[in-house]
């Protein structure tokens, strides 16, 4: 099923990156490797987990750039010669690329018994959060007429 967003680009401004987005989503991914979670682990926090079995962490590399969060893993070659009778463990390249929304930035992450923990959560600046806005009660002023 294919979505037409052009009246989107026609009649809003500025929500080419939602529209961008929409667009990438609806696409078919190449694999589902490596397999992760996205986990709410509080208000405004998240937790990423990629299953990266056999990486070291010089292995992998995070980068936060532009609203997207790339993860890629290149796995060193090895010169010892193994014969497998069965290989089940995948040891090939990737990259995974997850589109974050405003605000949400990289607070660390962590690589514990073949899992790769990235953390993340959503800071609102002052001028975007809610405020309340006093009401203030006096008299009306009376004009001479």
């Amino acid at each position: 099923m294919t979505v037409d967003l052009s009246p989107l680009y026609r009649t809003a401004i500025g929500f080419d990156r939602l529209a961008s987005m929409l667009e990438n989503a609806n696409r078919l991914e190449s694999a589902g490797y490596p397999p992760y979670n996205i986990e709410v682990t509080g208000d405004d926090e998240y937790q990423i987990t990629m299953a990266v079995a056999g990486f070291t962490d010089d292995e992998l590399s995070i980068e936060s750039k532009q609203n997207e969060l790339s993860v890629s893993g290149e796995k060193s070659e090895t010169e010892d010669e193994q014969k497998f009778l069965h290989r089940g463990i995948a040891t090939r390249s990737f990259e995974r690329k997850f589109q974050l929304a405003d605000h949400v930035y990289v607070k660390g992450a962590n690589l514990e018994h073949g899992l790769l923990h990235i953390e993340l959560y959503r800071e609102l600046p002052e001028a975007l959060k809610p405020r309340a806005i006093s009401i203030e009660t006096g008299k009306l002023i009376e004009s001479d007429a």
